[in-house]
């Protein structure tokens, strides 16, 4: 009957280099010091290939993948400490999309705006006025 072994990664768990000496050895670069640019660092005033500061590097302060954000060029938002002071507005007309809630109602504002923070128009009501759609 065949002797179960373990597996070699197995036993190796906690090693640290997993049989391979020293930190540097088994990296898989060879004498390279790395990776691509890795370990260039400022050898001599030699100046790093203009290419970087398009792919980002530690060099011009980018690390990581940065996810695009969603465009919010369309929303054009105001707080109502902003409003003028009418009792009747067109935010619309003015060029705002949203109203938001920072900020006390100074007056009873009837509003027509498309959209609205739920907490702006609690805000608004409370005050005694109303924000149209």
């Amino acid at each position: 009957m065949p002797v179960k072994r373990r597996k070699k990664v197995v036993k190796q768990r906690g090693s640290h280099t997993h049989g391979w000496g020293s930190k540097k050895k088994h990296r898989g670069a060879g004498n390279r010091g790395g990776r691509g640019m890795a370990g260039t660092g400022k050898r001599a005033d030699t100046k790093k290939p203009s290419v970087l500061k398009y792919f980002g590097n530690e060099y011009y302060g980018k690390h990581g993948f940065h996810r695009p954000q969603k465009m919010l060029s369309n929303i054009k938002a105001i707080n109502i400490d902003e409003l003028p002071n009418q009792d009747k507005i067109n935010l619309t007309d003015l060029g705002y999309t949203k109203l938001l809630s920072r900020g006390s109602p100074k007056r009873k504002y009837e509003i027509t705006v498309p959209s609205f923070s739920a907490k702006a128009k609690e805000k608004i009501e409370a005050a005694g006025g109303k924000i149209l759609e």
